[in-house]
């Protein structure tokens, strides 16, 4: 059965570079802003994360038992490819590749939007945002193209930086929350499923990207070992420190002023240490945002590079510079990146840019979906290296992964479903197409 060509690129990444890809692409501007978000819920959200790292955490073991079983594959495609074929692995991959480049016109304009508190000028001056963020951008694109260790080594100083005030609000939380807090937040938002349904799908947020050190395989030192162990930790520091961070922002600061904020942990620092400690907070957040764009922009170029090594991409996005980065790949991507960016600032463009995230966020869904099916399937047949046919324990991983997915594509609303359908419809005359001018290609070759 086909899967990703095994690139003669260095493996550059190790073990902790990994773990910093994994957090670092997960931990974004996002999850600094989701305990206002998930304030009308009240102790709903508290049940949601209990949900949602649960089911972030099975996603986890199901990416880290597929790429033991292929370290050098490339991913959820690969995965995908192996399971299902080619067809379900190309409108896998389509849809994850739009859903990574359109979030991150999301990300570059969250980043600067965290720092225009600190210097005003960014919102004041007119076209001064819109200057930043593609100059923030094109800066980690460079950083990318110069090399998978420079970014790694990004990744790993950022990462570092932006878990330093998640811990200090998830210890503040241990030691300092009580009951009746909890009575407090609870408000009188009755508990009930849809409610934690509802929230559990904003929650997610905190989550994606768990499956990023599997992109990369081929360059990761000792990938079946490195992969999985970096995926799993990865996914459970995130969930730890998520979890914590946000419930005791949701729990300390006032339902009425926290369903208002623009920075909750900010408000939370303000009121407890003072505006020096809530600018820093805010410094830190800006960081977050800079090192998840650096990692997913990573991302932008190794996935469509996979893909064209397996022939369903055009072959340029294939090549690699010296360095033995995708160059093409990565400034393709940061292309329509800086299209959507731009886009976004003219007022007729917003409800556009909105379309295209919702279209995003359902793809990333459906791909982790497929990936957890995928693991069912290749332990049912017999070609997951490793595993019994009978493993019960691993099936049952993989059916509450898969529903967990799905109750979260549920969760995203009938209007975000309808969308990523369309969204995967589209891909197909894509893929067909590719297909025909392949063998008209090879039929003018042999005439």
């Amino acid at each position: 059965m086909a899967t990703a060509k095994v690139s003669q690129a260095p493996r550059l990444l190790g073990f902790w570079m990994c773990v910093a890809l994994v957090i670092g692409n997960t931990i974004g501007t996002g999850v600094f802003l989701l305990p206002a978000s998930l304030a009308p819920y009240g102790l709903n959200s508290l049940i949601a994360w209990g949900f949602t790292a649960l089911g972030a955490i099975l996603l986890a073991i199901v990416f880290s038992r597929l790429s033991r079983a292929f370290p050098d594959a490339g991913g959820p495609y690969a995965y995908v490819q192996v399971a299902f074929g080619p067809l379900a692995a190309f409108l896998v991959a389509w849809g994850y590749w739009i859903s990574i480049w359109v979030g991150n016109a999301s990300l570059a304009t969250g980043t600067v939007s965290a720092l225009a508190p600190l210097m005003p000028w960014i919102a004041e001056v007119p076209g001064a945002s819109a200057l930043v963020t593609l100059s923030l951008l094109w800066l980690l694109t460079l950083v990318n193209w110069f090399g998978i260790q420079a970014s790694g080594r990004v990744q790993t100083v950022t990462t570092v930086l932006k878990l330093l005030p998640l811990i200090a609000v998830a210890a503040l939380g241990i030691w300092s929350v009580r009951a009746p807090d909890l009575t407090a937040a609870a408000g009188n938002v009755p508990l009930s499923l849809g409610s934690i349904t509802a929230a559990a799908t904003l929650t997610l947020w905190a989550f994606l990207g768990l499956e990023s050190a599997t992109i990369p395989a081929d360059k990761v030192a000792n990938p079946r070992r490195t992969i999985p162990l970096a995926t799993m930790s990865g996914a459970i520091v995130t969930a730890v420190l998520c979890t914590l961070a946000c419930t005791t922002v949701l729990l300390m600061v006032p339902k009425d002023v926290l369903a208002q904020s623009n920075a909750p942990f900010v408000d939370l620092a303000n009121r407890l240490w003072g505006s020096g400690i809530g600018k820093m907070i805010a410094v830190f957040a800006a960081i977050s945002g800079l090192g998840t764009l650096n990692g997913w922009i990573l991302m932008q170029g190794e996935l469509p590079s996979a893909m064209a090594k397996n022939g369903v991409f055009p072959k340029v996005f294939a090549r690699v510079s010296s360095r033995g980065t995708p160059g093409f790949a990565l400034c393709f991507g940061s292309g329509l990146v800086t299209l959507l960016i731009v886009a976004n600032y003219g007022n007729s463009m917003v409800r556009i840019f909105t379309f295209m995230t919702l279209l995003s966020t359902t793809a990333c869904l459906v791909m982790y979906a497929l990936c957890a099916l995928a693991l069912l399937r290749l332990q049912w047949t017999g070609r997951l290296t490793g595993a019994r046919r009978g493993t019960a324990a691993l099936a049952a991983v993989g059916i509450l992964a898969a529903l967990y997915s799905l109750w979260a594509i549920i969760g995203a609303g009938a209007d975000a479903v309808a969308l990523g359908a369309l969204l995967l419809v589209l891909g197909v005359p894509l893929y067909y197409g590719a297909a025909i001018y392949r063998w008209l290609t090879l039929r003018l070759r042999i005439s």
